[in-house]
């Protein structure tokens, strides 16, 4: 029988990345694949903080080797704002938040808006075992409007090196060089030993 894995998420996207990584070895399940469970109070001042509280909280619940997500955008014209607020940033929709930021960098000439992407992952064991912990970045700056139709969030106004926004991008591009995807890259070999039973960060 396959070791199974709890990815505390609800967005049927990421659980599709997750399970693309891991392939076959590990059977990915997630909230909504199980009887509900009281959701964790995200306090904590980091990224970090709050995926390992996240990770802890629903492994103890639920008994199953955990996964936790946490991502957000960090610009450093607003000392590291909106960060860990970043799905919080503005009331109502994605484009909401992002013209909100717009505002605040009305004027920031572009050699000041350097941004970058932060997305944390956490996998902890049941019982109270040790919680492994990798964060991935994606660099670019911000840019003076929307573009692009792909992606979520604040994707249309972040501009890569070469000149495209995030929301420019495929769905394989973005993969391929997103913070998502580098933390994801940076946890697999720590979820592949789930197979062999390594303890994890061992």
């Amino acid at each position: 029988m396959k070791p199974r894995l709890l990815f505390a998420t609800s967005n049927q996207g990421k659980l599709r990345e997750l399970r693309g990584l891991v392939g076959d070895a590990v059977e990915v399940v997630s909230l909504s694949d199980l009887p509900p469970v009281p959701e964790p109070v995200e306090d904590g001042p980091t990224f970090e903080a709050i995926v390992e509280k996240k990770a802890r909280e629903y492994a103890e619940a639920t008994g199953l080797p955990t996964l936790s997500d946490d991502s957000g955008l960090c610009v450093d014209a607003l000392g590291g704002r909106p960060g860990i607020h970043s799905a919080r940033y503005a009331e109502g929709s994605d484009q909401a938040r992002y013209q909100k930021l717009l505002g605040e960098l009305s004027g920031v000439p572009d050699d000041k808006r350097t941004a970058a992407f932060v997305c944390a992952l956490c996998l902890a064991m049941p019982g109270g075992g040790r919680a492994v912990i990798e964060v991935g970045r994606c660099e670019g700056r911000i840019g003076h409007e929307p573009r692009g139709s792909h992606g979520f969030g604040y994707d249309p106004i972040f501009v890569l090196p070469q000149g495209k926004t995030m929301a420019e991008l495929t769905a394989e591009e973005k993969a391929g060089i997103s913070h998502r995807g580098v933390a994801f890259r940076k946890m697999k070999p720590h979820l592949l030993a789930l197979v062999g039973g390594p303890a994890v960060g061992g």
